[in-house]
């Protein structure tokens, strides 16, 4: 297990630097100083500080943009000569994730040892996904790393973007929805119980809808704890529901059928899966393993099984976009790309295009949802709150009556 070192050094310019560094053992650490052209002074194992302890709340996790950085500076290292061992020594220093810089740390202990660098990364799947792993394997392979590590960095910032543009477009409705939902639980454990003192000192019979309200309103406030009971049970088994297989293959296929957003999810799907396996293809990845990297990463269960089916067909000796025809959730636009691609001898060109037309359909889709849910979520609000206002001032229109 690495431990942290003190150490102090002299730099090229002669003045003395301290600081603290991560390694396997003494040896290593000031190795990897002399790699970083310092002369070390001391080196010492910082003792542990007794109460003192850091619990990471997702060890392993890595952020996608703090990976996308890293990948972008290590491109840049490795095309200006610099050896990989001496590149991870300073990324893992200077990076400001202080997991990432963990998990560099034992990459370039693993390396250091006599592994590739994409058989050290394995050993952390939830810092390099598969993607990632393939990518990093085919720049080994063909002498390419730097132009691999920069296009997975462009891939990486690209749907990190395409994340950010699909939270935006959610995040006011959620809200304004979390809202209302307080709102109408507001009026009904303290506005309605008001109107129903006053109800019950007027007599006479209520009108339905306001019967409705005012049994709604003595569920809540009397068993209030049984509905936020069922709404956290409901969150919770939603989750693992998603987890099995058959739970992620419905809840991904109504995904793609939901009003208003299933359009986005799709083309989102899309746009992911086409510039993925451009990506592969384009670094030198035999299409069967792309195709199987492909239907992990799409993050879709009914674009998975569609890949796997043309994988299938393709381990047979079948193109891709003849199988690919097969399943209505890819458009005759993408199939009908892919085999002029075929034909000519530039699928990952094609593949390109075509993630590019995704991505700016999803821009435009995500434009389009703002402007529209705005009035759509007025209309909604007005509903709620005008319904349940109507429901408690109907009877109102027969108090003079009553009082008469």
């Amino acid at each position: 297990m690495p431990d942290t070192y003190t150490y102090k050094v002299r730099d090229r310019g002669g003045k003395v630097v301290s600081g603290d560094l991560v390694a396997d053992s003494e040896a290593l650490a000031v190795a990897r100083l002399r790699d970083m052209g310092l002369v070390p002074v001391s080196v010492q194992k910082q003792k542990s500080g007794g109460m003192k302890m850091e619990i990471p709340l997702r060890p392993g996790h890595v952020k996608r943009k703090e990976l996308a950085i890293v990948s972008r500076q290590f491109a840049t290292m490795v095309n200006s000569g610099l050896p990989i061992l001496r590149a991870l020594a300073i990324l893992g220093d200077q990076t400001e994730s202080k997991e990432l810089g963990r998990v560099l740390t034992q990459v370039r202990a693993d390396v250091e040892q006599g592994n590739s660098l994409s058989a050290a990364m394995v050993k952390f799947p939830k810092a390099f996904n598969e993607l990632f792993i393939a990518m990093v394997r085919a720049g080994e392979t063909g002498g390419v790393l730097d132009t691999v590590l920069l296009k997975l960095a462009d891939n990486i910032e690209k749907d990190v973007s395409l994340r950010r543009r699909i939270k935006s477009a959610m995040t006011y409705p959620v809200v304004v929805v979390c809202m209302v939902s307080l709102i109408m639980a507001a009026m009904l454990l303290f506005v309605v119980p008001q109107f129903k003192d006053i109800y019950k000192q007027l007599g006479g019979k209520l009108p339905l809808p306001t019967l409705v309200l005012i049994g709604v309103s003595d569920a809540m406030k009397h068993y209030w704890y049984m509905f936020i009971g069922a709404i956290i049970g409901a969150y919770f088994g939603l989750k693992r529901y998603r987890k099995t297989e058959g739970g992620r293959v419905r809840t991904d296929k109504l995904l793609l059928r939901i009003p208003v957003f299933g359009p986005l999810f799709h083309k989102t799907a899309l746009s992911r899966f086409s510039s993925t396996l451009a990506m592969l293809l384009s670094a030198g990845v035999p299409i069967l393993q792309a195709l199987d990297i492909v239907s992990e990463t799409v993050n879709n269960r009914v674009l998975s099984a569609a890949v796997a089916d043309v994988q299938d067909s393709v381990r047979e000796g079948e193109s891709i976009a003849k199988p690919l025809a097969r399943h209505p959730v890819f458009p005759p636009m993408v199939v009908q790309m892919l085999a002029v691609g075929e034909e000519t001898g530039g699928v990952d060109t094609m593949l390109t295009k075509v993630a590019e037309f995704y991505d700016d359909e999803v821009t435009a889709t995500v434009d389009a949802l703002t402007s529209l849910i705005e009035p759509l979520l007025i209309a909604f609000v007005g509903a709620g709150v005008g319904a349940a206002v109507i429901a408690l001032y109907m009877p109102m229109f027969n108090v003079i009556n009553l009082i008469k």
